[in-house]
C-alpha cells in the first residue's frame, strides 16, 4: 500500500491524517488479484449468424518469448483465469514490448472480433460527467488492478476465447484485453456497483473512479464508503495508480481543482504553440489549414489580410511586427477560443481525421454543425527520429492509434469515423507478419468501433497542415544528421552548381510551378515527392561521395538495388541512380571481398533468347513412348512453340527418315502456322542431315 504519492514535479507529497487513516483500514483491497469472482455481470459474447470460426497461425517466438510464454501461462492457470480448452476456435497468442522493456502477453482477437456482435452502448459524456464536480475542493482517483480479469466470461461463451500456444490449447475463464465489446461490459459493471452514488460524490469511467467533495470530512465518508464497496464486491485496486485527498488531480484529459475545470493543454498546444511561418510555402500551409473554419471565425477575410498579402507573387516577403505578427498571433488565438471549439455533443458522432507524413503527424478531432466540421480538438506531433524510416502505411497506422489513445476517453464505446488519405486499415485487418510496435497499435485500434472513410489528401488541409508544422522539419534535418560543416558545404554548393541554384532562384522569385515539388528549409533545398522530402544534394563530388558512402559503407556493403533504395528514401540529384550504380561497381570492399554473383558468361552454353512472338522459333525433340499403337507407331515427334509452349505430338514409327519428319513438319506446323524463323533441336543425326539443313536454308529457317 502507498500511503506517500509523488507530485507533478517529483516532490512527495504526504496525505492528511485522516484520508490516511481510511485508506489504511483497507490493505486487503491493494492485494494481488486472483481467481473468479461470482458478480451478476458477466462479459458475454454473440456471433454473428452464418459467421465462419476463425482459425489463425501460431505466430512464431524466439527462445525469450517461449521462456515467457511458459512463465505466464503457469501464472495465469494457477490465478484461475485460464484453463486448457477443446474448442475450435483458435487466436494467436504475441509479446508486446512495454516501456519499461518486459514482455506483455496479448491474443490476436481480430478474427474473432471481426464476427462479433457489436455493443452500440455508449459510454457517457465526458463533460456531463465532469459538470458533478463543480464547486469540490477535494479528490480521489481509484484506478483497478487488472479490471477486466475482475469480470467473468460467460460459461457458454469461455471456448471462443480460446488461443493456440506451441504448448496446448487454453481459454479465459475471465475477461482478457483485445475483446471489442469488453469496455461495455466492464462500464456496466462499475454502474451496478456505484448506482446509489454516481453524480453525487462518484463517477465512474472504465477503470477510473473519481471522487469528489466539498470539505475534507466529506471526502473522509465519500472515500470510506467507495473503498468499502470495493472490498464487498472483491475488486482490488492498483496503489501505484491511485491518487488520495488531492486538492487538484487530472482526470480524463482535465485538470479538476476548486477553482473549475481546465482543460488539458494539449487540447489546443498543437495550434498555440505553431510557429511563425518563415515562408510563402509555410505561409499556404497555415493559412489552408485556418480557412477551413473561416465560418466561424468573424471577419476572417480583414484579419488574415497581412498574412494573404504575403502569399502575392508580386510582393517581398516582409514581416512586419505591427501587422503580421499581430495578425498570426490574434489569429491562433481565435482558433483555439472557445467560439472556434467546440464542445462536444453526445448526441452527435465524432468524425476523426488523420495524417502522416515523414517527420510528423496530426489529427482533428471533430463533429458536424450543419454543413461544415467544427473541430473539437487538435493533435500534432513530431516523429521521433527512430520512426522516421517507417513506411508510409506504418506512419499512418500510428497516427491512427495515436488519435484513438489520445481521445480515448470520446471515442471508446462510441461508434465513429475515421478519416484519412491512406487505405493502411484495409490492410491492417488481414495482415500476417506483424511488428513489436504494429501489435501494440492495432490491439488498441482494434477496441473502438469505427468505420474508416477514404478522404482524398487534397481536401485533408486542417490535418495536412498540423503535420507538416515547419518546426517539424528540423527532424528531418536532424534525422540526416548533418553537421554544420556539411550544412555550410551544401549551401555554398547550391551557388555554384547551375541547375541547383535555378531552382532556388525561382523559389525565391515565388514561381508557382518551382514550389509544388521543391522547399527550402534553414538553407537547404528539399524535394518532395509522395509526402516524403529529399534532400537535394549538389553537384559537387565530395558531398555526393559523402551521401553515397552513408547510403553504401556504413550500411554493410548492399548491392546497387539496396543502395539506391536507401538513397531514394533521403537524397536526390539528377544523375543519382547512375551514380549509385558506378559508386557500388567500383567499390574496392565489394570488388575484394564480395563474391562475384553476376559474374559475365563464358563458354557456350549460354540461355537462348526469349522469342518476341508466337510462332516465331520452335523446339524439336523425338520422344519414345514404350508403347505401340495398333498402327504400329511406337514413337512421337514433339512440337512446341518456345513462346506460348503450345505444343504438338504426332506419331512416327520408330525407323521414319529425315523426308518423313519434315512431311511431318510441314503438315502439323507449316500448314496451320507459317515458317518459324528458327528451330531449336538435339544433334539428332536427322536433325543434323545435309537434307535437313538445305531444306531449312531453302525455307529461311
Amino acid at each position: 500500500m502507498y500511503l506517500v504519492y509523488v507530485s507533478a514535479a517529483g516532490e512527495p507529497v504526504k496525505m492528511s491524517p485522516e484520508i490516511e487513516g481510511v485508506v489504511a483500514k483497507y490493505p486487503d483491497l491493494f492485494e494481488e488479484s486472483k481467481g473468479v469472482v461470482e458478480r451478476e455481470v458477466v462479459h458475454a459474447i454473440e456471433i454473428i449468424l452464418g459467421s465462419s470460426i476463425p482459425k489463425d497461425r501460431i505466430y512464431r517466438m524466439s527462445p525469450s518469448e517461449f521462456d515467457e510464454l511458459r512463465r505466464q501461462l503457469k501464472e495465469l492457470v494457477e490465478k484461475g483465469w485460464i484453463w486448457p480448452s477443446v474448442s475450435p476456435y483458435e487466436c494467436p497468442v504475441l509479446f508486446v514490448s512495454t516501456k519499461g522493456g518486459t514482455l506483455r502477453m496479448c491474443i490476436d482477437y481480430r478474427g474473432l472480433n471481426a464476427i462479433t456482435v457489436k455493443n452500440r452502448e455508449a459510454l457517457r459524456c465526458i463533460d456531463d460527467l465532469l459538470d458533478k464536480v463543480q464547486g469540490c475542493r477535494y479528490f480521489s482517483k481509484i484506478d483497478l488492478k487488472s479490471g477486466y480479469h475482475q469480470i467473468a466470461i460467460r460459461p457458454e461463451d469461455q471456448h471462443k476465447t480460446a488461443f493456440q500456444t506451441r504448448y496446448g490449447l487454453y481459454e479465459f475463464v475471465v475477461m482478457p484485453f483485445g475483446l471489442c465489446n469488453a469496455h461495455g461490459t466492464f462500464q456496466h459493471a462499475m454502474n451496478r456497483i456505484f448506482h446509489d452514488y454516481l453524480d453525487k460524490f462518484v463517477i465512474v469511467y472504465l477503470d477510473d473512479i473519481l471522487i469528489f467533495s466539498k470539505t475534507i470530512e466529506e471526502h473522509v465518508a465519500h472515500l470510506d464508503k467507495v473503498l468499502s464497496l470495493l472490498r464487498q464486491h472483491t475488486f482490488k485496486i492498483n496503489g501505484e495508480k491511485c491518487k488520495f485527498g488531492r486538492t487538484r488531480i487530472l482526470y480524463l484529459g482535465h485538470e479538476i481543482s476548486a477553482e473549475g475545470l481546465k482543460p488539458d493543454d494539449a487540447k489546443v498546444a498543437s495550434i498555440r504553440d505553431w510557429p511563425r511561418p518563415q515562408s510563402v510555402t509555410e505561409m499556404r500551409s497555415f493559412l489552408g489549414m485556418t480557412g477551413y473554419y473561416c465560418n466561424f471565425v468573424k471577419n476572417y477575410s480583414i484579419m488574415v489580410a497581412p498574412l494573404t498579402d504575403l502569399t502575392c507573387l508580386d510582393t517581398p516577403w516582409e514581416w512586419t511586427t505591427d501587422r503580421c505578427e499581430a495578425a498570426f498571433r490574434h489569429l491562433k488565438h481565435v482558433l483555439t477560443h472557445h467560439e472556434v471549439l467546440k464542445l462536444p455533443d453526445p448526441d452527435k458522432s465524432f468524425i476523426v481525421t488523420t495524417n502522416a507524413i515523414q517527420y510528423g503527424i496530426g489529427a482533428v478531432l471533430a463533429q458536424q454543425e450543419g454543413p461544415k466540421l467544427r473541430p473539437v480538438e487538435y493533435m500534432t506531433k513530431k516523429i521521433l527520429s527512430q520512426k522516421l524510416a517507417k513506411s508510409t502505411c506504418e506512419k499512418e497506422l500510428y497516427v491512427i492509434y495515436k488519435a484513438l489513445t489520445h481521445w480515448r476517453h470520446y471515442l471508446l464505446g462510441k461508434f465513429f469515423i475515421v478519416k484519412t488519405d491512406h487505405q493502411t486499415l484495409k490492410w491492417m485487418r488481414t495482415l500476417p507478419l506483424l511488428s513489436d510496435a504494429l501489435k501494440r497499435w492495432i490491439e488498441v485500434i482494434e477496441q473502438h468501433d469505427f468505420e474508416p472513410q477514404y478522404l482524398n489528401g487534397k481536401y485533408n488541409k486542417v490535418v495536412d497542415a498540423l503535420s507538416h508544422r515547419p518546426d517539424f522539419s528540423g527532424a528531418l534535418i536532424t534525422e540526416f544528421g548533418l553537421v554544420d560543416d556539411v550544412t555550410r558545404s551544401l549551401v555554398e554548393a547550391y551557388r555554384k552548381d547551375p541547375f541547383m541554384s535555378k531552382i532556388i532562384c525561382r523559389l525565391e522569385a515565388k514561381d508557382k510551378v518551382t514550389f509544388v515539388e521543391f522547399e527550402l528549409v534553414n538553407g537547404l533545398l528539399f524535394l518532395e515527392k509522395a509526402e516524403n522530402k529529399r534532400l537535394c544534394v549538389p553537384n559537387r563530388e565530395s558531398l555526393r561521395s559523402l551521401f553515397l558512402g552513408e547510403c553504401h559503407d556504413a550500411t554493410g556493403h548492399f548491392g546497387y538495388k539496396k543502395t539506391s533504395t536507401n538513397l531514394l528514401q533521403q537524397f536526390w540529384w539528377p544523375t543519382m541512380m547512375r551514380d549509385a550504380k558506378l559508386y557500388v561497381e567500383t567499390c574496392q570492399v565489394c570488388q575484394r571481398d564480395k563474391p562475384h554473383t553476376q559474374a559475365p558468361l563464358f563458354g557456350l552454353l549460354k540461355p537462348l533468347p526469349i522469342p518476341e512472338r508466337p510462332d516465331e522459333s520452335m523446339s524439336m525433340d523425338f520422344m519414345d513412348t514404350l508403347v505401340t499403337s495398333k498402327s504400329g507407331m511406337r514413337h512421337i515427334v514433339v512440337i512446341v512453340d518456345r513462346f506460348s509452349k503450345y505444343a504438338r505430338l504426332v506419331a512416327m514409327p520408330e525407323t521414319a527418315k529425315t523426308e518423313y519428319v519434315i512431311r511431318l513438319f510441314k503438315e502439323n506446323k507449316v500448314r496451320d502456322f507459317g515458317l518459324p524463323k528458327s528451330i531449336v533441336s538435339n544433334r539428332d543425326v536427322r536433325f543434323t542431315s545435309e537434307l535437313w539443313k538445305a531444306t531449312a536454308a531453302e525455307q529461311g529457317t
